[in-house]
């Protein structure tokens, strides 16, 4: 049993979180007291065990602290993307049900139509609070720093983007645990796995807002250890502040390895890395070589683990593993593997099939029964979706990922909702949009456009094209090129066959033995 309110009684002064480019620092004694203001807050403001509240906002410390308020007054916290549009973030908030919304001001244009939009929402501010919207901060420093009588476990609800194209809410049930019962999968991994305990120094790269940074970080405090939170990730301070703080662990996507991998060799040589014992990655598939020359880099002390934030199931490969089984995510930690076959048949050793987790945690999708319905099969099975195969010793291969999903930089980018806004554009008759290969970012997104009869094609039709999309939608889910054709392919039922426009972008790839 740990939690940082107890490193607070017995190491009160030592740092929990630590800004890398401003040096802003808060100590576990200042968590503890911040955590405990804030549940006094959210008390105050008539949220009880069970509610929801909302946060947008840039890395900042006061991020990591109301998630830590949340999680010990029992409540759902759901963490938006300050990247994505006033609609999208609208709407995340109206279906998650949050009675409170957190932001700085980076997120005044984007939050500030919501304040009138929604009268039932409680909207406040870090540091100078914009018109409209009430101050985090003074109310906070109005509340006593003593724990509320009630407190339990609270829990993210994070959003993952739905083939309609609308984002779903993963939401857990509510278990009314005590505040310091970790999550034993993270505890697992990060305490067995990857080493990390009380004298770790974590450094955290990525946006708070996605699942694994997130949870990383609060499992980082859980522990005891120091987080060292970059702003924004930077390839050559990344190498920079492993050095200077002489980080233990981290998380990472595989785009951060290929920019590393990028700098000049004098660059990478620069810096001291040998304190890291352990660099967990996830996201994305990993591109054999990239993996390869990381590992050479590094030593083996990259673990990699294919899980959802459904939590329906998880697999783990360690670097001792993945150079004996090169291509693998690894073998189940969580739940028990099936590849079915399209009829629902279990399929043997080495066919490549949907990836099902058996005896595994079950989940639902906020609001959307059919798409929870969909993600189970009539054992109870549950799927990502993705496509794979296991070897004789039991690893698992993806081969492919979530019908039609694009991965780029470590986000998921769901195309139907692309589609959906280019198809109301006068000029489009019909469109597809999926993932190309992108060196750096493994995916970018393409656009493949029918245009209406009579409009030519041409640069400035496609320019005009991803202008009008980014007026929708936030840029990384807008295509970067768009090619048009007279026709695209659809079944006599009108289904599109996707993948035959994907393969004239896609390299053939070889097959891997099993």
């Amino acid at each position: 049993m740990t939690h940082p309110s107890i490193h607070a009684r017995t190491n009160p002064d030592k740092i929990a979180y630590r800004m890398a480019g401003t040096g802003k620092a808060i100590s576990y004694r200042e968590l503890d007291e911040h955590s405990n203001q804030g549940t006094q807050l959210f008390r105050a403001l008539g949220l009880k065990a069970g509610d929801h509240i909302a946060l947008l906002m840039e890395n900042r410390l006061e991020f990591m602290e109301i998630c830590w308020a949340a999680q010990r007054s029992g409540l759902y916290y759901t963490a938006i993307s300050r990247y994505l549009t006033e609609d999208e973030i609208g709407y995340i908030v109206q279906d998650c049900g949050a009675k409170v919304v957190i932001t700085s001001p980076h997120g005044t244009k984007a939050i500030s139509p919501l304040v009138s939009a929604m009268p039932n929402v409680q909207f406040f501010m870090v540091d100078e609070p914009a018109a409209g919207f009430r101050s985090w901060d003074k109310e906070l420093a109005a509340q006593p720093k003593t724990p509320i009588a009630d407190e339990v476990a609270g829990t993210d609800m994070l959003y993952s983007s739905g083939t309609t194209g609308r984002p779903k809410g993963i939401k857990k049930a509510f278990e009314a645990n005590a505040i310091d019962q970790p999550n034993p999968f993270l505890r697992v991994l990060c305490e067995k796995m990857c080493g990390m305990s009380e004298n770790s120094i974590y450094l955290s790269p990525a946006p708070l807002y996605h699942a694994a940074p997130l949870r990383f970080n609060m499992m980082a405090t859980t522990l005891g250890g120091t987080s060292i939170i970059m702003e924004h990730f930077d390839a050559e301070q990344f190498l920079a502040l492993v050095e200077k703080y002489k980080v233990t662990q981290s998380q990472l996507v595989p785009t951060m390895f290929v920019r590393m991998l990028k700098l000049p060799d004098d660059v990478r040589t620069r810096y001291d890395v040998s304190s890291l014992k352990g660099a967990i990655h996830a996201a994305a598939p990993c591109p054999v070589d990239v993996k390869a020359k990381m590992i050479e880099w590094w030593g083996p002390i990259l673990i990699e683990y294919y899980a959802g934030s459904e939590g329906n199931g998880v697999t783990v490969s360690t670097s001792q593993q993945w150079l004996t089984h090169r291509g693998t995510v690894g073998k189940s930690v969580v739940g028990t593997i099936k590849i079915l076959g399209e009829d629902g048949e279990e399929l043997p050793t080495g066919e490549i099939g949907t990836v099902y987790f058996a005896d595994a945690p079950q989940f639902s999708y906020h609001n959307d029964p059919e798409k929870t319905k969909r993600a189970y099969n009539e054992k109870g099975w549950s799927t990502l979706g993705d496509v794979g195969y296991l070897d004789t010793e039991c690893f698992l291969y993806l081969t492919d990922r979530k019908s039609y999903m694009i991965i780029s930089g470590g986000v998921n980018i769901y195309p139907q909702e692309t589609e959906d806004v280019l198809l109301t554009h006068p000029d489009v008759a019909d469109v597809a949009v999926f993932g190309v290969p992108n060196e750096e970012m493994g995916e970018e997104v393409k656009a493949v456009v029918q245009l209406r009869d009579g409009v030519p094609p041409g640069n400035d039709r496609a320019a005009d094209l991803i202008a009008f999309c980014r007026t929708k939608l936030s840029p990384i889910k807008c295509p970067r090129t768009i090619d048009f054709e007279a026709e695209l392919p659809r079944t006599p039922t009108g289904k599109l066959v996707k993948r035959h426009l994907k393969e004239r972008y896609w390299p053939k790839k070889e097959a891997v033995s099993a």
